[in-house]
C-alpha cells in the first residue's frame, strides 16, 4: 500500500529500486530476442538491419520468430540504377555496381555504390581504341565477302570449302592479333547481322591453376581451361577467341557432311562458330571443351545429332565428327564436347523410320491384286454394253486413277535419283491419288443419290447434273491443288528415301487435307444412306422384287465403307498401343480397294454376271469350233462328218 512506503522513506526507496531493476531486466530480455541481422529501436521492437527485410514486411517487430531476409537490390522493385554501362551485383546485405569491359571509373576504382558521384567512362586508351576499330573493320570485311554472290555461284563445291576454310582462318588471326595488341582490354564484344566476336586476353599466367573462362555470343558459349589458353606460355599475354557466324552454315551446309545415311535427311541446325587461341595457335588441348548451341530450329529428342567441326582435307574441307561428342540435347540446345578447337556447328538429321518387312511384303502382295482387279475391273465396264451408264462411268474413272496410282507407286516410290525425276513421280502420285479421292466422293454422292431415289419421284434431272459437273471435279479439283502446290512448294516434291511428299512447312497437309475431307464427307453419306434404307425397309410392303432390290443396295452400301476410302481414318488411329494393329488393318484394307471394286461392282453384280457367262459360253464355242476345223482340216475334204466326230471324241 502506498502509505506505508511514503511514512516509511527507507522502504520507498527499496521499493523503486526493486521496480527499476525489473524494467531494465524485461528490456535486455526483448533486445536478446532479436533475429539475426536485426537490431533493437528504443529497447522495445526490432528492425531489420540495412539491406534486409522483414518476412512480414513491417519494419518494426516484436514477434520473436520473425526473420530478415536479404534484399536484392538488383532486380524490381528496387532495381538499383547504376548508371550508363555498369551493371548491378548483389551481395548479401548489400550490393555494388561495376563498370562493363571497356569502361572504368575515373578515379581507378572497380567498384561503387552511388552513381550520382560515380559515371563509367569510355577508356582513353588510343590502342583499345584503335583495337575495337580493327575488329570492326574485320567484322565489315567478313560481311562483304559473305554477301558476294559472284564469289559463290562461280565455284564448285570443293572451291567452295577452300574459300571458306581460308576466309575462316584469316578471320581468326586477325581477332587474335587485334586483342593481343591491346591486352590492358582484357574483353573485347563486338557484332552486327552477320559475325559477333569476343576476346578475352590473359595476362596474369592462370594465377588460379583451374580456372575456366567462358565466352558467349549470339546465345552460343564456350567453357575452356585457363591452362589450355596460356599453353605454358609466361613469356607475355594470350588470348582466346570466341566468333559466331550467323548466316555461314548457309555456305557450308550439310551438303559438306559426307558421313550421313543417304536416306537421312541431315541439316545445319546452328550457327558455326569458331575457337582460337594465340599467340600460339595450337589446336590440341589438355581438356575437351565445352561448347553450347542454341538450335535454329527448335527439335524433338527423337532426331539424330551430330556435333561436327569444319576438318581440311588434300580435296577441299568438309564436316566431320571426328574428336566431338555430344553431352547432351533438349529442344532449344545441345552440347557437345570438342578435343579440339576449330569451327564448329551442329548437324541433325530427319531419320527414316525402320520399314516392317511384313507390311512391305501385304502392301506389294495387296497392290498387286488391286492391279488385277482393277484392269479386269476397267475391262469389264468398258466393253460391257449393258450395264453402261451414270454408275459405271464413275466406276470406270476410279478404277483408272487408282491403277495407274498404285502402279506408279510400285515402279516409280523409291526411284530417287535421279532429284528431277523422283520430283515428277511425286508430283503425277500426288495428283493420281488426290483424282482418286475425288472420284470416291463423286462415288459416295451418286450413291447418297440412288438411295434417295427410292423415295424421290423425280431423279432424271439429278442425274443429268451428275453426269455434267463429274469430269470437271474428279480432275480439274485434283489439278488445280497440285498446280498450287507444285507452284508454291516446287522443291518439297521428293524426299531422300521416297518420290512422295515432303513433311517440312506442313506441306503434307496438302494432300492430307483433302483426304481427310473427302473421307469425312463420305462418312457422312454412309450414315445417310443407311438411315435412308432403313425408313425404306420399314415402310415396304411385301413386294419382293422391291425388297431384293433393297437388301442388294444395303449390301453394296456395306461394301461401300472400303470402296469409298473411310477405312483410311484407320491412319489416324496409329498411336498408342494399338498402333500395330492399326497399321496392319490399314494397310490390308486400303491395298486390296481394288479387289472391293472388282467383287462389288463386277462379281456380285447379276448384269456383269450373265455377261460373263456369255462370254464364258462364246469363248468356248469359239475353241470348240476351232478344234472341229483343225480336225477336219487334218482328215480331208472327203471325210464324213461322223468320221470327224469319231476322231473328236
Amino acid at each position: 500500500p502506498p502509505g506505508p512506503l511514503l511514512q516509511n522513506p527507507t522502504i520507498g526507496l527499496c521499493f523503486l529500486l526493486s521496480l527499476y531493476g525489473a524494467v531494465t531486466q524485461k528490456t535486455k530480455t526483448s533486445c536478446a530476442k532479436c533475429p539475426p541481422n536485426a537490431s533493437c529501436v528504443n529497447n522495445t521492437h526490432c528492425t531489420c538491419d540495412h539491406g534486409y527485410t522483414s518476412g512480414s514486411g513491417q519494419k518494426l517487430f516484436t514477434f520473436p520468430l520473425e526473420t530478415c531476409n536479404d534484399i536484392n537490390e538488383c532486380i524490381p522493385p528496387y532495381s538499383v540504377y547504376c548508371g550508363f554501362n555498369a551493371v548491378c551485383h548483389n551481395v548479401e546485405g548489400s550490393f555494388y555496381c561495376q563498370c562493363v569491359p571497356g569502361y572504368r571509373l575515373h578515379s581507378g576504382n572497380e567498384q561503387f555504390s552511388n552513381s550520382n558521384e560515380n559515371t563509367c567512362q569510355d577508356t582513353t586508351s588510343s590502342k583499345t581504341t584503335q583495337g575495337r576499330k580493327e575488329l570492326q573493320k574485320i567484322v565489315d570485311k567478313f560481311e562483304s565477302l559473305l554477301t558476294n554472290q559472284t564469289l559463290w555461284r562461280t565455284e564448285g563445291k570443293q572451291e567452295i570449302s577452300s574459300t571458306a576454310t581460308i576466309i575462316l582462318r584469316d578471320v581468326e588471326s586477325k581477332v587474335l592479333e587485334t586483342a593481343l595488341k591491346a591486352p590492358e582490354q582484357k574483353v573485347l564484344k563486338i557484332q552486327n547481322d552477320s559475325v559477333a566476336i569476343e576476346t578475352q586476353v590473359i595476362t596474369d599466367n592462370c594465377s588460379e591453376e583451374r580456372k575456366t573462362f567462358n565466352l558467349n555470343v549470339q546465345m552460343n558459349s564456350m567453357d575452356i581451361r585457363c591452362n589450355d589458353i596460356i599453353q605454358g606460355d609466361t613469356q607475355g599475354p594470350s588470348a582466346i577467341a570466341f566468333i559466331s557466324y550467323s548466316s555461314f552454315g548457309n555456305i557450308i551446309n550439310a551438303t559438306f557432311f559426307e558421313e550421313m545415311d543417304k536416306k537421312d535427311q541431315v541439316y545445319l541446325n546452328s550457327q558455326v562458330v569458331s575457337a582460337a587461341i594465340g599467340p600460339k595457335r595450337n589446336v590440341s588441348l589438355s581438356k575437351s571443351v565445352t561448347l553450347t548451341f542454341q538450335h535454329v530450329k527448335m527439335n524433338p529428342s527423337t532426331k539424330k545429332v551430330f556435333c561436327v567441326y569444319w576438318k581440311s582435307t588434300g580435296q577441299g574441307s568438309q564436316w566431320s565428327r571426328d574428336g566431338c561428342f555430344l553431352i547432351h540435347m533438349n529442344k532449344s540446345h545441345t552440347m557437345c564436347n570438342c578435343s579440339h578447337l576449330s569451327s564448329f556447328a551442329v548437324l541433325m538429321a530427319l531419320t527414316s523410320q525402320e520399314e516392317d518387312p511384313v507390311l512391305t511384303i501385304i502392301t506389294y502382295v495387296g497392290l498387286s491384286v488391286s492391279l488385277l482387279c482393277l484392269l479386269l475391273a476397267a475391262l469389264t465396264f468398258l466393253l460391257c454394253k449393258a450395264i453402261q451408264n451414270t454408275s459405271t462411268s464413275l466406276h470406270l474413272q476410279l478404277s483408272l486413277c487408282l491403277f495407274l496410282a498404285h502402279l506408279l507407286f510400285l515402279v516409280g516410290i523409291d526411284r530417287t535419283e535421279p532429284k528431277v525425276l523422283c520430283s515428277i513421280i511425286a508430283g503425277a502420285l500426288h495428283y493420281l491419288y488426290l483424282a482418286a479421292f475425288t472420284w470416291m466422293l463423286l462415288e459416295g454422292v451418286h450413291l447418297f443419290l440412288t438411295a434417295r431415289n427410292l423415295t424421290v419421284v423425280n431423279y432424271s434431272s439429278i442425274n443429268r447434273l451428275m453426269k455434267w459437273i463429274m469430269f470437271p471435279v474428279g480432275y480439274g479439283v485434283p489439278a488445280v491443288t497440285v498446280a498450287i502446290s507444285a507452284a508454291s512448294w516446287p522443291h518439297l516434291y521428293g524426299t531422300a528415301d521416297r518420290c512422295w511428299l515432303h513433311l517440312d512447312q506442313g506441306f503434307m497437309w496438302s494432300f492430307l487435307g483433302p483426304v481427310c475431307a473427302i473421307f469425312s464427307a463420305n462418312l457422312v453419306l454412309f450414315i445417310l444412306v443407311f438411315w435412308i434404307l432403313k425408313r425404306k425397309l420399314s415402310s415396304l410392303n411385301s413386294e419382293v422384287s422391291t425388297i431384293q432390290n433393297t437388301r442388294m443396295l444395303a449390301f453394296k452400301a456395306t461394301a461401300q465403307l472400303f470402296i469409298l476410302g473411310c477405312t483410311w481414318c484407320l491412319g489416324l488411329l496409329q498411336v498408342g498401343p494399338a498402333a500395330q494393329v492399326m497399321a496392319y488393318l490399314f494397310t490390308i484394307i486400303n491395298s486390296l480397294q481394288g479387289f472391293f471394286i472388282f467383287l462389288v461392282y463386277c462379281l456380285l453384280s447379276q448384269q456383269v454376271q450373265k455377261q460373263y457367262q456369255k462370254w464364258f459360253r462364246e469363248i468356248v464355242k469359239s475353241k470348240s469350233e476351232s478344234e472341229t476345223y483343225t480336225l477336219s482340216s487334218k482328215m480331208g475334204p472327203d471325210s464324213k462328218p461322223s468320221e470327224v466326230m469319231k476322231r473328236k471324241y
